[in-house]
């Protein structure tokens, strides 16, 4: 499951080209062409980084990027600003917004995806992560395979899409809807309460025996990846 990335831009052939480099190299890309829009939809969901046009409709990129830096879900978000304005005086500005990078338009394309791929390094370690490992349970991207005490754990595609995506948010509340989108897909209508079959699903292949389930539901709220677990496992 690769890292989300939401493209902001209302230079339709520089979407493209944009969208076509980004998910080449395994990303899932969403664009959106008016810095409103833009708002609502990060409001609705959190990417994993945003590239953003400094001059938009709706709201500008520079008022965009204050309004992301001032909510807390976004406070951390890795923000790569796009500008046709290479004076310096801009260059500051847009970085004193709260913009991790700058990039002057016209750009080379390989110079935005390293760009892309250091930002992601830094804040989100675990998205670029060959094997990822919470408590006794590994999964290994490469080779495809899930194991709890080193003993081989056989997951449906599903299931094993949903233990990626808690892995790569350990201790985190997701509800359902947002399981749905981020596991499933914003374009493929299912029932929310599949959800609850592919978590039992889940939970009965990685607790066998009497294991600890690494599992919590929150009533009211939705599935994380126990915090606790991590820890009992430590100690």
């Amino acid at each position: 499951m690769g890292a989300r990335i939401l493209v902001v831009e209302d230079e339709e052939a520089l979407t493209t080209l944009l969208r076509y480099n980004l998910e080449a190299e395994g990303y899932e890309v969403e664009t959106v062409a008016r810095g409103d829009e833009a708002d609502t939809r990060l409001k609705e969901r959190v990417p994993d980084l945003v590239v953003l046009d400094w001059m938009l409709p709706g709201l500008s990129g520079i008022e965009l990027c204050r309004r992301l830096r001032a909510r807390s879900e976004t406070k951390q978000l890795p923000i790569i600003m796009l500008t046709a304005r290479g004076e310096e005086s801009e260059r500051v500005r847009g970085l004193a917004t709260g913009a991790d990078d700058y990039i002057v338009k016209p750009f080379s394309v390989p110079e935005l995806l390293a760009r892309v791929k250091g930002l992601l390094r830094r804040a989100s370690p675990e998205r670029l992560a060959t094997v990822l490992s919470y408590g006794d349970i590994e999964l290994d991207r490469e080779k495809r395979r899930v194991a709890r005490s080193g003993r081989p754990i056989d997951l449906g595609p599903t299931e094993y899409r949903l233990l990626e995506f808690f892995l790569e948010h350990p201790g985190r509340v997701f509800s359902r809807e947002q399981l749905l989108d981020s596991v499933w897909g914003r374009d493929i209508y299912i029932d929310e309460r599949t959800v609850d079959v592919h978590i039992g699903r889940l939970r009965k292949l990685l607790n066998p025996g009497r294991e600890q389930d690494p599992i919590r539901t929150v009533r009211g709220a939705g599935y994380a990846l126990d915090d606790r677990f991590a820890k009992s496992e430590q100690a």
